[in-house]
């Protein structure tokens, strides 16, 4: 089977002659078709450099840390560094996944509000000195396993909104005490992290959380650290026009509070940036249950537009929808075409995963024709939280990776060829 994913070399298709990511899509269920009907994923690692891009228009005196445990999938870890990102590790086995991809340690940040003894041991041992932390007890847990660790202080953003007072991070008012606490600890603290949500569409927010960073670096300078990095999070989603708009929010304010001439490296935490418009994942339905109305006067064996249809796929937030479980979020369906039938009636519908988990509903509420066992339902912007270990005993769908002519040969005059820091990838032409 032509690009399958294969360790420790990954097949990326190189799409020429107008072949597009659809054509790519039908040609693989008409595979699946002649053997298992498997969940699959097709990955465009093209978006990822044109989402850099973007990024370097809007927000090009912030340099771009990759949020690993996102999308942790080599493919695309091997790309953003050739990109030139930064990583962002939570824990050893993420560390060992981005050095095992040729990424220096000064460029992977040790995140996570609570760390592990020999997490931070194998950090430090690891040569990665930047350390995110935001209480007491952590400090003092770097302080005895990685006393040369630069730290960087995670201070809660100010909101009233609910859903954001429930972010990590010390307070305010908490942080000269840290800051103190870490001067007595012999530790260096070298910046703030602070962390707004996609959501926020609020700019005074982030004239808020802006203007803390600034308090807490004059703080820390009052005390001797030499401050000199700033962490603004991860509150950015695919969407251009998000992007735009929190960009002309916080540019301003950032040259305002934390000039070039000041020399502080600014960076964000970018995950669902990245990757999510890049991944599209196809199911098959399994299963079909139709709940019946009121079907008074009708045929039994007619169907209503009343009735709803609740079908079964194999895949649920048990595997390849775990967002549904992380965030409040809905995927929008979409019926692959051969599925189709011209001008079919849509009935209401659920969509649900195959383990009969009342917690394993996909899709509450669509509208649909109606489908028959064997159908395909395709979803888009699935890059995100999507490729972790699933929680039953089925395997992950495999992942078949392609790029556009257009966007290699973008790639290769912006200097990126395949040297060490795409070592694993193999480049082939798509072929129908």
């Amino acid at each position: 089977m032509k690009g399958f994913t294969d360790e420790p070399n990954y097949t990326v298709e190189v799409l020429e002659g107008g072949v597009t990511l659809d054509d790519v899509i039908d040609d693989r269920i008409y595979e699946q078709a002649l053997a298992e009907k498997s969940a699959f994923f097709v990955a465009d690692l093209g978006v990822l450099m044109r989402q850099h891009i973007l990024w370097q228009t809007h927000m090009s005196q912030v340099r771009p840390f990759y949020t690993l445990k996102c999308n942790s999938s080599p493919a695309v870890i091997q790309v953003l560094a050739a990109l030139g990102t930064g990583f962002i590790c939570a824990n050893k086995s993420e560390v060992a996944l981005v050095q095992n991809c040729g990424v220096d340690s000064e460029d992977i940040i040790y995140s996570g509000a609570y760390k592990q003894l020999s997490h931070i041991k194998h950090a430090a041992k690891s040569g990665i000195d930047s350390l995110v932390c935001d209480n007491e007890m952590e400090l003092r847990k770097i302080a005895r396993c990685h006393p040369t660790a630069k730290v960087l202080l995670q201070v809660a953003t100010a909101s009233p909104l609910e859903e954001m007072s429930m972010t990590f991070g010390c307070t305010l008012k908490n942080c000269r005490h840290l800051l103190q606490c870490a001067k007595q600890l012999h530790l260096q603290v070298v910046g703030v992290k602070f962390h707004l949500p996609v959501t926020c569409n609020n700019p005074q927010a982030y004239c808020h959380a802006v203007f803390d960073a600034r308090c807490i670096f004059d703080m820390g300078e009052e005390l001797g650290f030499s401050m000199n990095v700033l962490d603004i999070g991860g509150g950015f989603s695919h969407s251009a026009l998000q992007l735009e708009q929190t960009g002309a929010a916080i540019r301003p304010l950032l040259d305002i509070y934390f000039p070039p001439q000041s020399g502080v490296h600014i960076i964000a935490e970018l995950g669902d940036y990245y990757v999510s418009s890049s991944f599209t994942l196809a199911v098959n339905i399994i299963g079909k249950e139709v709940v019946c109305q009121d079907r008074r006067g009708q045929d039994s064996d007619e169907v209503s537009l009343h009735d709803e249809f609740l079908y079964y796929m194999n895949e649920g937030v048990y595997g390849s929808f775990a967002s549904k479980l992380l965030e409040n979020v809905i995927p929008v369906p979409i019926v692959h075409k051969k599925s189709l039938r011209v001008k079919e009636a849509v009935f209401p519908s659920s969509l649900w995963g195959p383990s009969c988990d009342r917690l394993d509903q996909v899709v509450e509420h669509c509208l649909l024709p109606e489908l028959n066992v064997g159908d395909w339902v395709i979803f888009n912007n699935m890059g995100a939280n999507s490729l972790g270990e699933p929680c039953t005993a089925t395997q992950k769908p495999p992942v078949y990776y392609i790029i556009t002519a257009d966007d290699w040969y973008s790639m290769q005059e912006g200097g990126i060829t395949l040297d060490t820091s795409m070592k694993n990838l193999l480049w082939v032409p798509y072929c129908l």
